[in-house]
């Protein structure tokens, strides 16, 4: 697959076959993402025990908000080439390339370090089952190995988003993926090797995808080729990504913060409770998985067409993004709720563990498409540059509203279906503010820009 045939034109002719075919390809990574990391609970979930599974499970949260602040900086990475793209500054765009790799190194060896240190102090801290911590905290150990090749991956792939390539990070994810499915069946069922065969099998597939998108960096057009001998960071560069994607990263860490907060809720229920909440959450992330999709979209097009003054194209893309985004999120969240029964099953045959997996998917899934709302919005804004007001809407809507219900609401009433019950009212809320706040943002920006 030549580069030249996987850029796409953003800037001229038709939006929704164009939005379609980039989209598909980043639905099918991130699903496939989560489908080969729901094989780690799987196999140990089946093969080992459901112990096994919490101690995965656990780290789910944890591993989220290490991650967010650095997974957002990627996010300010693609606004950046794609707006270098659109304001045609093409002798700018193999310097951004480098720096956006030397970040992503910087980053993944910065969360290496610190997950070392800290894996069971914070497991402890967000008190993580005592029958399980101990195995908890051998997985995150093995699993921040991976941390670098993870940066590695997604930094990439957004260099490859910013002109319109969302397929080869496909083919790297897909290949790295069936070598997880694959390891984890031979060091769990064959060898028996339970939560340590998952975590070493999670570290080789990120590094064959991280190794994959870098050779396809490596061939690259001159404009995008990688070339290790050039990888610097550049202050300039730095900056614009910071100020992009450091709200984004924020964000997704106080986010993440609060889902810390509602893990350590969840296992106030025991251990079985945190097996079913992990095995239900799955179905959650992918249906966020495909409308993130078209949230990546609309940030890539709005980016280049921002930049390239094309207000009109900026306001379709919204209107595209939005509508499909959210039209397929309903249909996949009908599909699973009406599934649900034999997909929790795919997790584990305990019964406790079903009812409670069942208990979060019909009270989260039924309204899940509702974060499309906000999502898209909080996207198309940061593809015109404004990540900061995203940012505090997502904080007070969900973050802090969600703090304030398990502290107070949950206190009260210690149920688990109190507890998830702070996801559908989050999400009602968020979606009425951020898309109201896209609205009017936009309205000053091309009226500023019309002067």
């Amino acid at each position: 697959m030549s580069s030249k045939s996987t850029r796409v034109d953003m800037l001229n002719g038709s939006l929704v076959d164009k939005i379609v075919m980039f989209a598909l390809p980043l639905a099918a990574t991130s699903v496939l993402q989560q489908l080969f990391n729901a094989a780690d609970l799987a196999v140990v979930g089946r093969f080992a025990s459901s112990t096994a599974m919490a101690a995965v499970g656990s780290n789910s949260s944890l591993i989220s908000l290490l991650l967010s602040l650095f997974m957002g900086l990627s996010l300010g990475s693609n606004v950046l080439i794609a707006s270098m793209i659109g304001r045609g500054q093409r002798e700018e765009i193999n310097a951004a390339v480098h720096s956006t790799i030397g970040i992503s190194l910087a980053c993944g060896m910065i969360v290496f370090v610190l997950g070392m240190f800290l894996a069971k102090p914070l497991l402890m801290l967000m008190s993580a089952p005592q029958d399980v911590i101990d195995l908890a905290a051998l997985y995150l150990r093995i699993y921040f190995f991976a941390v670098p090749f993870i940066m590695v991956y997604n930094f990439g792939s957004a260099i490859l988003r910013s002109k319109g390539d969302s397929k080869r990070p496909l083919i790297a994810m897909t290949i790295g993926g069936v070598l997880n499915v694959l390891l984890n069946l031979l060091l769990v069922v064959v060898f028996h090797l339970h939560v340590i065969g998952v975590a070493v099998a999670t570290v080789a597939s990120n590094v064959i995808s991280a190794a994959m998108v870098w050779f396809f960096l490596a061939r690259e057009e001159e404009d995008f080729r990688l070339s290790i001998k050039k990888i610097r960071i550049r202050k300039s560069d730095l900056i614009t990504t910071l100020r992009v994607g450091l709200p984004a990263g924020l964000q997704g860490t106080v986010f993440s913060l609060s889902n810390v907060v509602i893990q350590s809720s969840v296992n106030s229920f025991g251990s079985l409770a945190v097996a079913g909440n992990t095995a239900a959450q799955n179905f959650d992330f992918i249906d966020f998985c495909v409308i993130n999709s078209f949230v990546q979209a609309g940030v890539t097009f709005t980016s280049q067409n921002f930049a390239a003054g094309k207000y009109d194209r900026c306001k379709k893309v919204f209107r595209i993004v939005f509508g499909l985004g959210i039209g397929v999120g309903v249909v996949l969240c009908l599909l699973i709720f009406l599934l649900r029964g034999t997909l929790i099953q795919l997790f584990t045959t305990d019964p406790e563990v079903i009812t409670y997996a069942m208990m979060r998917i019909t009270i989260t899934l039924s309204v899940h498409f509702l974060i499309g709302t906000y999502e898209i919005s909080g996207g198309c804004l940061r593809g015109m540059g404004k990540s900061l007001t995203p940012m505090i809407i997502s904080i007070c809507g969900t973050c802090a509203f969600r703090l304030i219900w398990v502290f107070t609401v949950v206190s009260i009433h210690h149920e688990f279906s109190t507890l998830m019950m702070v996801y559908p009212i989050s999400w009602v809320i968020t979606g009425i503010v951020m898309t109201t706040a896209y609205l009017i943002t936009r309205k000053k920006l091309f009226a500023q820009a019309a002067v």
